[in-house]
């Protein structure tokens, strides 16, 4: 099982796995609700002969057995989609295949992503007599809902997992470059919701009303000082109010404000400090102004920091380096989106690989979340690489 011929049966799937991320592509679904994108996953499994089992929602993980003994390796992907309306036209041109769910799309890649695990998965069981360990291929339900990761976590936990890694298709990153690095990739989120709740009144006498508004407008200010002053100076961390509303009409004061915004952080400490920092900030000015706060359930850590484990890391790109060569090791900075791939990272080490998808000349690298969104399929056949250089290192 040497690296020219793992190289050679990942190129032979090339037109199926093509054939797979548009399938997946033109048949989307939304968050925990992948119940014809399972069935599919199932049919194609079953045509390989490979053992799986569903998780509690709309996942399911595939168990691939080695002939051989050795490590429990995990390998995940997403399924669902976004309700965004898809452009016809990626940057330059019409794209090689569109949604035929209206208001419903793969704005994200997570079609790419289901479709290289199913080729990563159709290439380890050709070799399975000669793979040491077990492999376990997860299809994650709900990533953009940030909740499916708990039902695969569960079915997961039964067995005596050593280790995992992820790839996300990147547009800010050229097609046939991978980027693999420890430490921290992707950012950690605090999300916030809060109602400062004043008491109503004219707007001709503000004395005998307690104003919800300049208490808020107070707050926002603080927070951004808050956070500037007191977090470590090294921290990369960013901060955004995004809603922002109160009252109806010129003359009347309301009895309510209401804001909310995310913060974004690196490291896992961060958070818990981002959290606390808001919430004195938001009930203290309040208080000064005779007003009270109430949070939104939402305002808590929603995601803890992407961060890679050296040894996963090394490992897993010097096998790629030797099966595709080092010109498709690519350099990138921080990503400061959030991942469910942290819940795993938390309790295995592991990675997670940026797989470059951008070219100029094709039109894909429009922004993820934008209807624009398009991938390079020459990229995918790196990101199987990927997959099984983690499983066969």
């Amino acid at each position: 099982m040497n690296d020219p011929d793992i190289l050679k049966l990942v190129k032979e799937q090339e037109d199926y796995l093509i054939k797979m991320r548009r399938y997946f592509h033109m048949n989307p679904e939304l968050s925990n609700k992948e119940f014809e994108t399972r069935k599919t996953i199932i049919s194609e499994l079953e045509k390989m002969g490979v053992e799986y089992r569903l998780a509690a929602g709309t996942g399911l993980v595939a168990i691939i057995k080695g002939g051989k003994p050795g490590k429990h390796h995990l390998l995940r992907c997403d399924m669902d989609a976004l309700p965004v309306k898809e452009d016809t036209d990626n940057l330059i041109q019409p794209k090689a295949c569109v949604s035929q769910k209206p208001g419903v799309c793969h704005a994200c890649g997570h079609d790419a992503h289901m479709a290289m695990m199913l080729t990563t998965i159709k290439v380890l069981s050709q070799v399975r007599e000669q793979l040491k360990g077990t492999v376990y291929c997860c299809f994650e339900e709900g990533e953009e809902a940030l909740d499916g990761y708990q039902h695969v976590l569960e079915l997961v936990s039964e067995y005596p997992i050593d280790d995992c890694f992820a790839l996300h298709v990147y547009n800010d990153m050229p097609a046939g470059k991978i980027n693999l690095v420890s430490g921290p990739r992707m950012a950690g989120a605090v999300c916030f919701g809060v109602h400062v709740i004043g008491k109503s009144g004219h707007g001709s006498r503000p004395d005998l009303a307690k104003n919800p508004v300049i208490p808020a407008s107070h707050i926002v200010c603080e927070l951004d000082s808050a956070l500037q002053n007191q977090m470590n100076a090294e921290e990369t961390l960013t901060f955004s109010i995004c809603v922002q509303k109160a009252g109806e009409i010129w003359n009347a004061i309301p009895d309510e404000a209401f804001f909310s915004g995310t913060s974004r952080y690196f490291s896992r400490p961060a958070g818990e400090k981002v959290l606390a920092l808001i919430k004195k900030t938001c009930t203290n000015v309040a208080d000064v102004h005779g007003c009270r706060v109430e949070f939104e359930p939402y305002t808590k850590v929603l995601m803890e920091p992407v961060i890679n484990a050296q040894e996963v890391v090394e490992e897993t790109a010097q096998k790629l380096t030797q099966m595709c060569g080092p010109q498709v090791l690519g350099e990138h900075g921080l990503w400061f989106a959030s991942e469910t791939f942290c819940k795993y990272l938390n309790k295995y080490p592991g990675a997670l690989g940026f797989l470059g998808i951008a070219n100029p000349d094709l039109g894909s690298g429009a922004a993820h979340h934008n209807s624009r969104f398009d991938v390079d399929e020459s990229a995918l056949l790196l990101g199987v690489c990927a997959e099984l250089s983690f499983a066969l290192r």
